[in-house]
């Protein structure tokens, strides 16, 4: 019997208004203790969290998974740095594409996929200026009107 897809989907809606997309990327994520319970009770936020490679692996910055409620014993450290599980090609790619100027991994989802376990879909980015996010916010509001009127 194949398991119930979960509904767990944290996003961090502030990276797409801050950064373009060039490439994504689903990876794994090395959790200890109570946080998989804590991230499917929703209790986890990506606001300002960032990846960065330290001996070859790729670590996330910034991911904050708070305390698990119910637990007493094994509570984890909420800002703790986590390992990200990525092929080594991968690795390998983002390591060279992260040593070029303005280029950055930034965290965009948490999900819990259907066979229970923690992803995390990051994102190769470039930061946005000034003028590209008012294009971004005109393209927004276009596309609404456009939808109102029926078209």
């Amino acid at each position: 019997m194949p398991k119930a897809k979960s509904k767990i989907q944290i996003t961090n809606r502030r990276a797409s208004f801050d950064y373009e997309f060039l490439e994504t990327y689903t990876a794994g994520i090395c959790l200890v203790g109570t946080e998989i319970k804590s991230i499917r009770a929703g209790k986890a936020s990506l606001q300002d969290a960032w990846c960065y490679f330290s001996g070859g692996e790729l670590y996330i910055h910034g991911l904050n998974i708070a305390q698990y409620h119910w637990g007493t014993w094994g509570q984890h450290e909420p800002l703790r740095d986590r390992k990200l599980l990525l092929t080594r090609r991968e690795l390998r790619h983002l390591a060279m594409e992260d040593k070029k100027k303005g280029l950055t991994i930034i965290a965009v989802k948490l999900f819990v996929a259907e066979n229970g376990y923690a992803k995390l879909v990051i994102a190769l980015a470039k930061g946005k200026r000034e003028y590209d996010k008012r294009q971004t916010i005109k393209e927004k509001d276009t596309r609404r009107e456009l939808d109102r009127m029926g078209l």
